[in-house]
């Protein structure tokens, strides 16, 4: 795996930030009608994708990376099942539903490789360089 200098180099992050605009641009259209709530939730599990991994990566050591992105992967699913309460409500129709489940499985998978991969590296991460 190349090294990579900036959490926007992540592909993972990319295709998170790509995710959090959509969903909040079918909100601003006005799907969600007045369930503020819901939509507090959705922007805040969507939007944790793409921070949690940032903050982990800019941490500067292997295990924190890992635990961040952890806690992004936890924000997926948390995405996924709120999606079902907006599809259960009618805000979403069944055809962007499924456009945002398979790009929130897509960035799960991602983030569990990127763990996975960072698991069985020796690498410690930038704030422990010859430690």
């Amino acid at each position: 795996m190349a090294t990579i200098k900036h959490f926007e180099d992540i592909e993972a992050w990319k295709l998170a930030r790509e995710l959090c605009k959509e969903i909040g641009m079918v909100i601003d259209k006005g799907s969600f009608k007045k369930s503020f709530r819901l939509i507090h939730q959705i922007e805040g599990s969507s939007g944790s994708i793409m921070d949690n991994l940032a903050e982990g990566f800019e941490r500067g050591t292997r295990n924190e990376f890992i635990q961040f992105l952890g806690y992004s992967k936890g924000s997926c699913g948390e995405f996924r099942s709120q999606l079902y309460r907006a599809l259960d409500r009618e805000y979403l129709t069944k055809e962007a539903f499924d456009n945002f489940y398979i790009k929130a499985v897509r960035i799960s998978a991602m983030l569990q490789k990127l763990i996975d991969y960072l698991l069985k590296t020796e690498v410690k991460g930038t704030r422990v360089k010859g430690k």
